[in-house]
């Protein structure tokens, strides 16, 4: 509960291949650096990854807490099934934490909201003993102290403490922004994941920017340059890529004084890090005609519970998209 001495905390990040995720990382880094903590980039993907495996395996073995950023990460669950840690910390603002959350009450094995079902075949089968080793580290057995901290609404597992992140580090840290007229829309991962059609999406684009006036597409960092380009025509929209997290990014500004986004995390975390500025939140309706044949089958209900949820919690507005009904 007290704040960390410099040296106490250890970040290491095992960065991925994308290179916009990679960037933002890296001015990450040298916020955590200047924060006072000791950071360690590993590289495990490719081959020299197994050679940095042996060093994080000694400092689990010694560590008095472990917090994780992403339970679902493969790469993560590996650390947990080596761990031998009294007490895990889950620090995740993402919406995949009320998946996360749901999935350990009912003690059912990790699988992300978007896929359709658990991943099969050899590699996966090799690694069904990892992932069932890292589930029992996630879970409140054996006198082990298991903690979510999230801005989310989530349900709290048997056991689990759940804490409540509302963003105050970001609000003190960073800002207030500069609020432009105009109204900014944030860009989504949905169509690159295979949850959404990319005509319906880029369609709801275009009639977002004539309908409420927005000048600017904050791209999400697993949208590629192709994409952006047909947003920028179609809608013709100024394409911003964000060289940091967007709550970090709307904290320090320039961020329009209307916000909108489709069902994601930020419906969750900018009405916390905007909160006592002029800019305000909205968030845009997904109909079921959206998603492709390969969403997995929970991914409407999803989605609706993270529209409701930003409701429930923040009061945002929900803005239906006025579309032409899909071609035949």
């Amino acid at each position: 509960d007290a704040p960390l001495a410099p040296g106490e905390l250890t970040v290491v990040v095992l960065p991925p291949r994308n290179a916009t995720t990679r960037g933002q990382l890296l001015r990450m880094s040298g916020l955590a650096r200047d924060e006072g903590h000791q950071l360690l980039w590993r590289e495990v993907r490719g081959p020299a990854g197994p050679g940095a495996w042996p060093a994080l395996a000694r400092r689990l073995r010694t560590a008095d807490r472990l917090v994780i950023g992403d339970p679902f990460s493969r790469w993560a669950q590996l650390l947990l099934a080596g761990s031998r840690t009294r007490r895990v910390v889950v620090v995740d603002d993402g919406t995949a934490t009320m998946e996360f959350t749901a999935q350990l009450s009912r003690g059912e094995p990790l699988v992300r909201w978007h896929r359709a079902a658990a991943p099969r075949g050899a590699r996966a089968a090799l690694f069904a003993p990892v992932a069932r080793r890292a589930l029992r580290g996630l879970s409140p057995v054996g006198g082990r102290q298991v903690e979510v901290f999230t801005a989310m609404p989530v349900e709290r597992p048997p056991g689990v403490t759940v804490r409540r992140n509302d963003l105050a580090w970001t609000r003190g840290r960073f800002g207030p922004p500069q609020t432009t007229g105009g109204s900014d829309l944030v860009g989504t991962s949905l169509v690159e994941t295979g949850v959404i059609h990319e005509d319906r999406y880029l369609a709801a684009v275009a009639s977002l920017a004539a309908e409420y006036g927005v000048t600017r597409y904050l791209a999400h960092r697993k949208e590629g340059p192709e994409k952006l380009k047909r947003v920028a025509a179609l809608a013709g929209l100024e394409i911003v890529r964000p060289d940091l997290p967007l709550e970090l990014v709307a904290r320090t500004g320039p961020i329009g004084r209307r916000v909108l986004s489709f069902p994601s995390t930020v419906v969750h975390t900018l009405p916390l890090v905007l909160r006592g500025t002029d800019s305000g939140v909205s968030v845009c309706e997904i109909t079921d005609d959206w998603l492709t044949d390969r969403a997995s089958p929970r991914a409407g209900g999803f989605l609706a519970a993270v529209i409701a949820g930003a409701r429930g919690a923040h009061g945002l507005p929900v803005l239906p998209v006025p579309l032409p009904p899909p071609a035949v």
